[in-house]
């Protein structure tokens, strides 16, 4: 399917949903951070979906795909297939419309996004719990439509979400009081970058637009190698909202001649991200949501004194998950680590390590060691966090100075999966 068959006019048609939804959604503020603007010395300017009515720019897709189609398609009952955002979308506007809807979520979807959707549903919707990602929660909703009669409302590709989400674009142009020089803008399945690419490609064609995506589910960073869309063998699910194997065949077309590039980001620096806009700007992104600001970093010289958007995309976290986020951001940085030591079956030996070989501000946040009497020495699996980055190195010389060192374990990723 090419773009050309959204409509003649793909610009009327996103002042059309812009019509529809003035009454549902939220013109959500277009923010200038200073914290980051002093940082990278440029204007950088958050466009703040997370503050939208369900907590993210995915209610103007689903409202608008909705509010199009015909009342006898709306009655056979409507399916979708969702990590969380799209589900709250269709389920808000199932409410609204009074409509019945079935949703299809991962199993790992929060519990946060679960309870969400259940909420802004309420009677008109059910949920259905499959597979470990997205695509295969896709997949067991295609086969209910198929058996069921049913509309399936697709998360990114179908021109009426794509026209929906471009809306965010129309409201950065109307509220930037500068030209926009960057646009970055997270990626998942292509909806919203789709959306605002055909914007700006009509009202701002000098807007240099910049996809991120988390580096274990680059879909689209794929896609636009390979001059198509492809499915990745495999991705991790951290980054729930942009964790897609494949982008659409119609977003991958909006996209592949207008983004200026594709961006990376590793879910450590995505967890960075996330503490660092709590704790410096009290903002709480989900991990999807924070892509955006993860990826200032890497463009830091090209964006010096310059017009810079962020889209913050959404702000549907788990508490349960801040540990892990916290976890992450320290690995990233250098500040956690963890090691195989060998422990001598004798008393005082824990204290020779703590005063011999942890530097004065190094702290064991981890410690799991079992005694076993017929070994002289025994192994234990240590974490411990480090104040600088560069107490590593005599961290490990004094191990080894001291023959407590046996392995390095935070290269070994399954290892560390029974840690984190």
């Amino acid at each position: 399917m090419m773009k050309e068959e959204i409509g003649s006019s793909v610009l009327e048609n996103v002042y059309k949903a812009e019509e529809r939804l003035k009454n549902v959604v939220v013109k959500t503020p277009l923010a200038l951070n200073n914290n980051l603007s002093a940082v990278y010395d440029a204007n950088i300017s958050f466009k703040r979906e997370d503050l939208q009515r369900v907590r993210s720019y995915k209610i103007r897709g689903a409202y608008n795909k909705m509010a199009t189609m015909s009342q006898e398609d709306l009655g056979r009952g409507l399916v979708c297939a969702s990590a969380g955002n799209h589900a709250q979308g269709v389920a808000f506007a199932c409410q609204t419309m009074k409509v019945r809807g079935t949703i299809f979520m991962p199993l790992p979807t929060p519990g946060q996004k679960l309870e969400q959707v259940k909420m802004f549903g309420g009677s008109y919707i059910d949920v259905v719990l499959h597979g470990d990602t997205f695509d295969e929660a896709k997949d067991a909703a295609m086969r209910f439509c198929s058996e069921n009669d049913g509309i399936f409302i697709h998360p990114f590709d179908d021109p009426a979400i794509i026209e929906g989400q471009a809306t965010v674009g129309l409201e950065i142009l109307e509220q930037s009081r500068e030209p926009v020089d960057y646009l970055f803008v997270p990626i998942g399945g292509g909806g919203l970058a789709a959306g605002v690419c055909s914007v700006f490609q009509e009202l701002s064609p000098q807007t240099k637009i910049i996809g991120v995506e988390p580096s274990a589910a680059a879909s689209m960073k794929k896609a636009l190698e390979k001059g198509r869309p492809v499915l990745l063998e495999k991705i991790s699910r951290f980054v729930d909202g942009a964790a897609v194997q494949q982008v659409g065949n119609l977003t991958f077309e909006f996209c592949k001649d207008v983004l200026y590039d594709m961006a990376t980001v590793d879910e450590g620096l995505v967890c960075e991200t996330i503490l660092s806009l709590y704790n410096k700007d009290a903002i709480v992104v989900e991990p999807a949501g924070a892509l955006s600001v993860a990826a200032l970093e890497r463009y830091k010289d090209e964006i010096k004194g310059k017009n810079v958007v962020c889209v913050i995309s959404g702000s549907n976290n788990d508490i349960t998950r801040m540990e892990e986020i916290k976890e992450k951001a320290l690995l990233h940085a250098g500040l956690k680590h963890y090691f195989l030591v060998r422990f001598p079956q004798r008393p005082g030996a824990l204290k020779t390590f703590v005063i011999d070989v942890l530097g004065p501000d190094d702290d064991i946040t981890f410690f799991e060691y079992t005694q076993k009497n017929s070994k002289e020495k025994g192994i234990a699996v240590v974490g411990i966090a480090l104040k600088h980055n560069e107490d590593f190195t005599p961290l490990i010389h004094n191990m080894k100075k001291y023959d407590f060192f046996v392995n390095y374990l935070n290269n070994d990723p399954s290892l560390m999966n029974l840690l984190i």
